[in-house]
């Protein structure tokens, strides 16, 4: 071997062992891992979305592909500085360790809210697809839990991380909440009381409540932690604290089954003999009706002696649960009861007043008005 020969060696061998083509190789090496993670980050996306039927794990992978190809390049980027420190000894890469552990925590924390986000998104589709939609409120109000829960054990590990004392900083969040519950004891009533309507969820967005305690009636557009905003039929905003709810009594119209027709209705005393032909034939007349329920209560039944009439009562249920259609069959049916009543030859009642005059009594006839006399102001 010549001398050439073994001084291109000699060169070769110390490129080979300097740390510049090390760190070349490994900022190489973390670009061909990241390209193979995305290859199979997104045939593993693929497979999940169209192989299987669960939503979760399209939401995993979903959720994972973008921190996973950062989390390559942390790890690669930092691998390469450490070359770089060890080498050389610059003292700005003497935080590359505790850099790398923030960064790790940063993307875990990172995979978790877009777990908790794309969860979210894929649980109402699948509830929306299968026929059983969720409440998108419910819903919202947990994944917000939950993603305010990873921020909060990311910031206590981040914190522990550089050296802050956990326990400290519990024991001092401990003392400030007793302070601000003390502080805030209304705004912690209304907090509760919002996830007491979340978790026993006695209405919902879009909902039609009222409450026979207090001036309550009206739609629900939004339940907040704090308030709950209800639009009365008039359009104006009605914005109740979430703490009201745990004393008040709450109907909720929409979740009826059915809407109840009750009526009473009076024919004169001079039909009486008509009230039992009257009564079969209404009664008849429900039970045809399509829009009546025959399978619930159904009763018809002369039930009171009014001072100007004679009364009989209808008890029955639609089938709609619509409020203006509730009305219209409401309109047909008394419509066909007034028609019924006028075929048999009787009368609706309306209140009269009859007077009795004693044998031989002739009511007196008016007086005739007399002439006023005229006076002189001395006779006055």
């Amino acid at each position: 071997m010549s001398i050439f020969d073994s001084l291109n060696l000699q060169i070769i061998r110390e490129w080979l062992s300097h740390w510049i083509l090390h760190t070349f190789v490994m900022v190489l090496l973390t670009m061909v891992a990241v390209y193979f993670m995305k290859r199979i980050l997104a045939r593993l996306e693929k497979n999940a979305r169209e192989k299987t039927s669960t939503f979760w794990d399209d939401a995993i992978f979903g959720a994972l592909r973008k921190p996973a190809v950062a989390l390559v390049w942390i790890l690669g980027i930092t691998a390469a500085a450490e070359i770089i420190r060890r080498e050389t000894g610059a003292q700005i890469f003497s935080v590359i360790g505790l850099l790398r552990e923030l960064s790790i925590i940063g993307v875990i924390g990172w995979f978790l809210v877009g777990l908790v986000d794309r969860g979210q998104i894929a649980y109402l589709a699948d509830r929306e697809r299968k026929g059983s939609p969720a409440d998108p409120a419910t819903v919202n109000t947990l994944s917000k839990l939950l993603r305010l829960s990873v921020l909060i054990t990311a910031a206590l590990v981040v914190l522990q991380t550089l050296g802050f004392s956990i326990s400290g900083v519990l024991a001092f969040g401990g003392i400030g909440g007793v302070a601000v519950g003390f502080a805030a004891k209304d705004l912690l009533a209304n907090f509760f009381g919002g996830m007491m309507i979340y978790l026993d969820r006695p209405f919902q967005l879009g909902d039609w409540i009222n409450s026979p305690d207090q001036e309550i009636e009206g739609v629900v557009e939004d339940i907040s932690w704090r308030l709950t905003r209800i639009r009365t039929f008039d359009k104006r905003p009605l914005y109740i604290p979430n703490a009201a709810f745990s004393t008040i009594t709450v109907v909720n119209p929409s979740r009826m089954t059915h809407r109840r027709i009750k009526e009473t209705i009076g024919i004169r005393y001079e039909d009486a003999g008509k009230m039992a032909a009257i009564v079969a034939e209404v009664k008849a007349m429900l039970k045809a009706h399509p829009e009546i329920d025959a399978s619930q209560t159904l009763m018809v039944n002369f039930n009171a002696f009014a001072p100007s009439s004679l009364d009989f009562f209808i008890y029955c249920f639609t089938h709609t649960t619509v409020w203006e259609r509730y009305h219209e069959i409401k309109q047909d049916v008394l419509l066909k009861v007034l028609d019924i009543i006028t075929a048999h030859g009787a009368e609706v009642a309306f209140p009269t007043s009859t007077i009795h005059m004693a044998d031989g009594v002739a009511p007196r006839e008016p007086s005739a008005k007399r002439p006023p006399i005229d006076r002189t102001p001395a006779e006055a």
